[in-house]
Parts: structure tokens; C-alpha cells; sequence
């Protein structure tokens, strides 16, 4: 299950910026097919940074964790398209990492138990 929807995408982008975002056929129409594949990169740059500490893939997805995702997956597809993003969306982009690098260090949590195995390890005595 994708950690955001394509309806997430459509509340942040007005239909002309994601159509000219993701048709690369120029059909005049969005390709959720592009818009998919950006949210499975963001999903799996996520898991990356959360795999760690959570049981990864997230179901059911945090709140937190769908809105990294939207704001990871929007600013895939700017960069895609070898476009300088809004500065909102570099922003966005760059919060988004700073908050899964706090979450992989711990210092925030999403809500939810963490790998017991990484619970287990880290009370572990040291010899």
C-alpha cells in the first residue's frame, strides 16, 4: 500500500502543473503511472531512513509518514523533469528529510512500537 495517495498529490498541485509534471507523452492529461512511480520512490527512500528503527513497509501508514511521503513524491516530480522546484517545495522537501533523520535517530517518534529487534539490541550489556 502506498504510503500516500494521488489524491494527497491533487490537494497540493493545481491539475496543470501536475499534468505538465508527469506527461511526458503530451497527451494533455496527468500519467498517474509517472505519479506512481514517484510515490514508490518516496515510499522507499522512507523505508530506508525508518527500516531501522519501524517495521517497514507502515500499514496502516502514520499520519506523519503520509505526509513525508506526498511532500517527497511532489518534489520527485520536479526533479524529474530537471526543473528548479518552488522554493515551498525544496523547503518542503528538505523538512521532510530532516524529520525522517530524527525519526531514524529516534529522536521523534511516529506513533508506533519500534522494531522489537532493535529494542532488543540496543538494552543489550555491553561485554
Amino acid at each position: 500500500m502506498p504510503y500516500c495517495t494521488f489524491d494527497d498529490i491533487r490537494t497540493q498541485l493545481p491539475p496543470d502543473v501536475l499534468t505538465a509534471l508527469t506527461d511526458d507523452s503530451l497527451a494533455g492529461t496527468a500519467d498517474w503511472a509517472v505519479l506512481a512511480d514517484a510515490i514508490a520512490d518516496a515510499d522507499a527512500e522512507i523505508d530506508a531512513w525508518a527500516g531501522g528503527r519501524y517495521a517497514v513497509p507502515f500499514s496502516p501508514v502514520p499520519d506523519v509518514i503520509r505526509k513525508i511521503a506526498a511532500d517527497i513524491a511532489i518534489y520527485n516530480l520536479f526533479s524529474r523533469r530537471d526543473t528548479d522546484p518552488p522554493d515551498v517545495r525544496k523547503d518542503r522537501y528538505r523538512n521532510a528529510v530532516k524529520l525522517l533523520e530524527s525519526i531514524a535517530k529516534g529522536t521523534v517518534s511516529i506513533g508506533r512500537a519500534e522494531n522489537s529487534a532493535q529494542k532488543d539490541a540496543g538494552d543489550c550489556p555491553r561485554a
